[in-house]
């Protein structure tokens, strides 16, 4: 439903990095204690609570606990339980695998669950009687939205098929026994041939099946065509599937405009179910089965669109607005166990909690508080199991009830043993005006052992999407750099979600541009509080950031050092070759009919400019902005005798994989800025600060 973003930012703001910082001479009193401080291979030991899952009676939470294996340089997850009052808290599986996606049988008996035991990723189920553990497939490509039937005697999922229709089709000699030959060639006949995580895509569409809960087997396919299925959720009767899908002609075309469709699980024939010009998907059934709940907007070719909650009877009937003008698109989406409305998250502010519409309009909060909210699951009897994250908090798992949902208890709390008696910057929120009046919003992290009378050196980090939201979630990066001396500030520019359609807006055919006041009038904000040296300046972003950062330099020199992370630098070449085509849609026309548009808003076109010395980082494998756009902007920074350094991640796609390689990012940051950082005289003794 939504448009391939240059960057999710949720995906890093937990495994982010730590600082080495060795305590520098002090110009401290003697009698001051100097502050603990994060140290790099604190990162490795950081672990991760995510997937907590309710049991139906609310008396049990299962949960992932992610940490780095450091022999194989990846991350791996098994399930953990504990109960509601978390005071018995265990391991339900083991073993350098990853199990994910823990769901509740109806009756809680079972859990399904999906693990690469086998070194594929396979559908299992585990008997919470006797902790007996079922591989129930054996598929080549990886299973996905498991859900169970109602009466618990089936699964439905989906899956991606491959084509067996090729467009073309040859036949070599036969090769003799033997004999080594090249691979087959690629034949690509699609608008959209690769995926960022995953490269090249075969021809095929993702299907729906369903599968025998007790025994597994061969799952059925009830899906077919040339369509990408998503979503699937059972009828209350077990009889039907809804699913969301374009299944028109020329799908591939149709620019988010999927509908709700009802699949007969006897005949396998399809209703469709809603009609809308524009995307209708995650469908919701209530408890009682008489209203279906689902997620859209009509299309007025926006760039990015906030969804809205709407409301259909069981035959696609009555179909009405239920709750709209939402700060961010709804996610989470979860009837009330007497049918009398639906709960879900919106982010909004920075912050993420959960709210309440009952079937006759109007939405309440049912939780606030500045913190990072989600993945809320929620039991029969009210009961809810979530995860929490804070300035200071890198998430733990929480619980509450909603009959009294001020009073959050935390059940486990993953990285105590790593950050007792560790001093995290402390962060202060900021609302400013840019040039144009607009209000945005930000936030300031001092450096660790901060002192009123000195000037600190500052970061501006830029979030990536570009439509995405910084939160008041916790980030490692982040704190690594007040660990190291360093203020950062990090701002919700216009663009952003969390502060509605008309913000979201702002950028409208103008990205990058428009943003640019907003972070400029934050950066003047920060300097306006007295502390902020504005002689060290430093700017750095990925995806989304890595534009800006890039369009930065080219437009002011007010930086002492940038580091520009997976950019789009010439927009001319990117559209035609990233990992999806709604980038056009950036655009008034294709860049064929109005080239000037595209070079107008191409960083690549200001290079000229540029004297900050700026960095360039990117994954030899990324897919969403590939690796071209890096050495474009390289090159011509180098022809031009800037100051620049190209650094080429081996292997790695967009937004790092490997818990090294991410270490890496935030070490190669930190030199660089090191190695341009002005020496300074400090406020309080006139003595120069040397470079690290």
């Amino acid at each position: 439903m939504s448009k391939l973003l240059l960057f999710a930012v949720v995906s890093i703001t937990f495994f982010t990095l730590p600082s080495d910082a060795q305590e520098a001479p002090g110009d401290e009193p003697q009698t001051r204690k100097a502050p603990n401080r994060l140290v790099d291979g604190t990162f490795m030991q950081m672990e991760q609570v995510g997937s907590p899952a309710i049991s139906p009676d609310g008396s049990q939470i299962i949960f992932t606990r992610t940490w780095v294996d450091l022999m194989s340089d990846q991350r791996r997850s098994n399930l953990w339980l504990t109960d509601f009052e978390g005071k018995r808290v265990r391991e339900l599986t083991h073993g350098n695998f990853r199990d994910t996606n823990p769901i509740w049988s109806p009756d809680g008996s079972q859990i399904a669950f999906i693990s690469d035991r086998d070194g594929t990723s396979q559908l299992h189920v585990m008997w919470m009687d006797t902790r007996e553990v079922a591989q129930l497939t054996r598929l080549e490509r990886a299973p996905a939205n498991i859900k169970w039937s109602p009466d618990g005697t089936q699964l439905v999922f989906t899956q991606f098929v491959p084509s067996k229709n090729l467009p073309l089709n040859i036949t070599l000699p036969q090769r003799p026994a033997g004999a080594r030959w090249a691979e087959g060639a690629i034949l690509v006949d699609r608008m959209s041939w690769q995926r960022d995580g995953s490269g090249y895509q075969p021809t095929g569409s993702v299907h729906a099946f369903t599968l025998d809960a007790r025994l597994g087997g061969t799952p059925r396919q009830i899906t077919f065509g040339d369509y990408d299925h998503s979503s699937p959720e059972w009828t209350r009767d077990g009889k039907r599937i809804l699913i969301s899908a374009i299944r028109k002609p020329d799908a591939e075309y149709l620019k988010g405009d999927s509908e709700i469709y009802s699949i007969n699980l006897g005949t396998l024939e399809i209703t469709t179910l809603t009609d809308r010009n524009g995307p209708d998907g995650n469908p919701t059934v209530s408890p009682d089965g008489n209203w279906i709940a689902y997620a859209g907007y009509d299309q007025q070719n926006f760039t990015l669109h906030l969804a809205s909650i709407y409301l259909m009877d069981s035959a696609g009937a009555q179909k009405r607005l239920l709750a709209g003008d939402l700060p961010s698109s709804p996610t989470g989406m979860t009837w009330a166990e007497d049918s009398s409305g639906l709960y879900f998250e919106v982010e909004k502010h920075g912050s993420r909690n959960l709210h309440f519409v009952p079937l006759d309009g109007g939405v309440s909060d049912i939780t606030s508080g500045v913190h990072m909210l989600f993945s809320n699951s929620i039991s029969q009897n009210g009961r809810v199991a979530a995860v929490r994250s804070n300035f200071h908090q890198p998430g733990d798992l929480v619980a509450y009830n909603l009959s009294s949902p001020q009073e959050i208890r935390s059940l486990v709390d993953v990285n105590t043993d790593v950050l007792t008696g560790v001093e995290l910057g402390e962060v202060e929120e900021l609302w400013y005006k840019s040039a144009d009046g607009l209000d945005v919003q930000g936030w300031l992290i001092k450096p660790v052992g901060f002192d009123p009378e000195k000037k600190y050196p500052m970061v501006l980090w830029i979030h990536g999407g570009p439509w995405s939201m910084y939160s008041v979630g916790f980030n490692w990066s982040f704190q690594n750099f007040a660990a190291e001396g360093y203020a950062v500030l990090y701002t919700n520019p216009r663009g952003s979600t969390g502060y509605g359609q008309e913000f979201v807006n702002g950028i409208q055919y103008s990205y990058p541009g428009r943003d640019y006041d907003d972070l400029m009038a934050g950066v003047d904000a920060a300097i306006a509080k007295g502390w902020i040296d504005a002689e060290n300046l430093f700017v750095c972003g990925g995806s989304g950031g890595g534009v800006l950062t890039a369009w930065i330099v080219g437009h002011t020199d007010r930086f002492r050092a940038a580091v520009s992370m997976r950019p789009v630098i010439n927009w001319h070449s990117f559209v035609g070759t990233t990992d999806g085509v709604s980038w056009y849609d950036q655009f008034r026309r294709f860049p064929w009919e109005d080239p000037l548009e595209f070079a107008a808003r191409s960083p690549l076109n200001y290079v000229q400019r540029v004297t900050t010395p700026t960095m360039v980082m990117t994954g030899e494998a990324d897919l969403r902005t590939p690796m071209t756009q890096s050495e474009e902007y390289y090159r011509a920074l180098k022809l031009l005798k800037k100051e620049t350094l190209l650094i080429r991640m081996p292997e790695e796609y967009h937004g790092w994989r490997r818990p090294s390689r991410q270490l890496a990012q935030q070490l190669y940051l930190r030199a660089w800025f090191e190695k341009w950082r002005k020496q300074t005289e400090t406020a309080d003794t006139g003595k120069r600060e040397e470079n690290k």
